[in-house]
């Protein structure tokens, strides 16, 4: 299938034809844009449509000049709002609960406009207004609505060269989670803009995200957001633990830490700090290193993408000049293989509900520490901050008490998340190991039945992959309950003051507290729960797909070899000189490297 992020390139901009991107001319990007629709040709030939439609995207991206600057972080550390603080549009959503849901790309356009790319690749026209009900966690939950990308046109200087942001889901939260569309992002990103934070200043799950990334490029570009909410002192600490930690993670030398606050200049308030800097380094990315980017992600298109289709030629190849019917003792075996494969999973499906329970129960126990420490220290600051709500209008006095419920739970809960949330993934990852050795474990058994060329996929199942799906947990503030509707409730609120019974509503503001207390520590420990068994699943289809990807390539070959079999010897020789030339185009496009 075509990536996450070139498949939203499909259709080439008018607008960037009538001004194309300086790194668009020249013989070095224009032979590369050849090479992969060179390669679409003989993806086409071999009769893989994804492979072609993904070349043919890749070219169109190529040929434009266009390179992708990933924004990239933890949860909560501003991406939304740095991106459109630089681009000089509130373009991408912002807001307190997760917003991004799936990749977004913002490019260079005359006139201001967006488009979604859905599941069945048709691209659909929208406002910029309508952008967040496609891409936002809290108006497309989980993707609901089948987006495989979007994109943004806008009129910045910043983006005429060639250089398209790109908005990723958050990770490491409990509210997003390990976002699945950002870790599949990561092999196709040309450059990257890390967003870091103070407080903590490089989360566990973040510094592996950033590890990853900075394996992939060797452009890294690194923000320390929200800076008006910091002290120097925890700024300074925070720049110079995150630049020794990924000195050490990365084996290289770090380049500086730019300091800024993203909401200030999107509000054209505050100081400055290092934001001039911070531009200039994104102008210097393009003018010094924008057509190399653009090069190496040809590059790499086109050695990711002729891997796969040599492994088809060395099988159909294989095929035709092996009997008939050793072919079919090895699908046989590849067939038996599998099955081993499917009635281990069903095995060990077993003993990973049992860890489940005993997950179950761990969170269960941690949940009643949190309520043990966590409810009498929120009564007592219930009582003190209560004390000196205002007197007011019955109603208005209800709010006001129900409000500091609702800030005392939230101060709380939310901390609570982070650690929880890790020591799940923690605990996650040391149960799926044993699946993720088991399915490794058969890849391997079915490289060595003859085929060689399968022989990366036993690596194809990364064991410190932690959970395949994002959170559902968002804070309950029971609004319904803090502003009732009832009008008797209304009247009894509007009399009560007069007779002195205030403290009836200070009552009703303490068990509120208690219930969202409560109900948000239990969703937390659910929300987890339902996780890691959405994960388990998520998890047995990744194998078996892997699995069966093995056994279907070669019972095409073996289909296709029947065919050209029965036309006779004259047949086989031609088919094979047609997978030799094949062979040898690749070959060429492979290693004609961009100079």
């Amino acid at each position: 299938m075509a990536s996450s992020r070139d498949q939203l390139t499909v259709a080439p901009n008018r607008e960037l034809a009538a001004h194309p991107s300086p790194h668009s001319s020249g013989a070095g990007i224009v032979d590369g844009a050849t090479r992969l629709s060179h390669l679409a040709t003989l993806a086409q030939e071999l009769g893989t449509d994804p492979v072609a439609d993904e070349a043919r995207e890749l070219s169109a991206r190529v040929a434009e000049g266009r390179f992708y600057v990933a924004c990239v972080g933890q949860f909560k550390r501003g991406k939304s709002t740095l991106i459109n603080a630089l681009i000089g549009e509130p373009i991408v959503p912002t807001g307190f609960i997760p917003v991004t849901a799936v990749p977004t790309v913002i490019r260079f356009g005359e006139n201001l406009h967006a488009r979604i790319r859905l599941n069945d690749g048709s691209w659909n026209e929208i406002p910029v207004s309508e952008l967040k009900q496609y891409v936002t966690e809290e108006l497309n939950p989980e993707n609901k609505k089948g987006v495989q990308g979007a994109e943004a046109f806008i009129p910045s200087p910043l983006l005429s060269s060639g250089m398209c942001m790109v908005d990723t889901p958050g990770l490491g939260s409990v509210f997003s989670g390990n976002s699945a569309a950002t870790q599949a992002f990561i092999p196709h990103i040309d450059a990257a803009l890390v967003v870091v934070g103070a407080d903590p200043p490089l989360a566990g799950e973040e510094l592996t995200l950033v590890e990853a990334v900075g394996e992939q490029v060797r452009d890294l570009i690194l923000v320390l957001n929200k800076a008006d909410r910091t002290t120097d002192a925890e700024r300074m600490a925070a720049a110079n633990f995150t630049r020794q930690l990924l000195r050490k993670k990365l084996k290289r030398e770090i380049g500086p830490i730019f300091e800024v606050s993203a909401q200030e200049r999107a509000e054209n308030r505050g100081p400055l700090r290092d934001w001039d800097k911070l531009k200039g380094a994104l102008q210097q990315l393009v003018d010094g290193s924008g057509r190399q980017l653009v090069r190496a992600a040809c590059d790499r298109g086109v050695q990711r993408l002729s891997e796969q289709l040599v492994a088809i030629i060395h099988e159909g190849r294989d095929a035709l000049r092996r009997p008939v019917e050793e072919s079919e003792r090895r699908i046989s075996l590849m067939k038996k293989t599998i099955s081993e494969a499917e009635r281990s999973m069903r095995e060990l499906t077993f003993l990973f509900m049992a860890e489940q329970q005993r997950l179950s129960d761990l969170f269960v126990d941690r949940h009643k520490a949190f309520s043990a420490s966590a409810l009498p220290q929120a009564s007592l600051e219930f009582q003190e901050a209560s004390q000196s709500v205002a007197g007011a209008f019955g109603p208005s006095y209800r709010r006001r008490v129900m409000k500091v419920a609702q800030d005392i739970a939230h101060r709380h809960v939310v901390p609570w998340l982070r650690p929880e949330q890790e020591e799940a993934e923690r605990e996650y990852r040391r149960v799926a190991l044993r699946f993720v050795e088991m399915g490794n474990d058969f890849l391997q058994k079915l490289a060595s039945a003859g085929i060689p060329e399968l022989a990366r996929m036993p690596h194809a199942l990364d064991p410190e992959t932690g959970f395949r799906v994002r959170s559902t947990f968002t804070f309950l503030d029971f609004i319904e309950v803090a502003q009732p509707a009832s009008p008797l409730r209304w009247l009894a609120d509007v009399i009560l003051p007069l007779v002195g019974a205030r403290r009836l509503i200070k009552n009703d503001g303490q068990q509120f507290l208690v219930k969202l207390l409560e109900t948000n520590s239990t969703r937390v420990q659910s929300d987890i729960l339902n996780r890691v068994q959405e994960s388990r699943s998520r998890l047995e289809v990744e194998i078996r797909k892997l699995l069966h990807e093995v056994s279907r390539i070669a019972e095409q070959a073996l289909v296709r070899a029947r065919k050209v079999k029965e036309e006779g010897e004259p047949a086989i020789e031609a088919e094979l000189a047609r997978l030799d030339h094949l062979e040898h185009e690749l070959d060429v496009l492979r290693e004609t490297a961009q100079p």
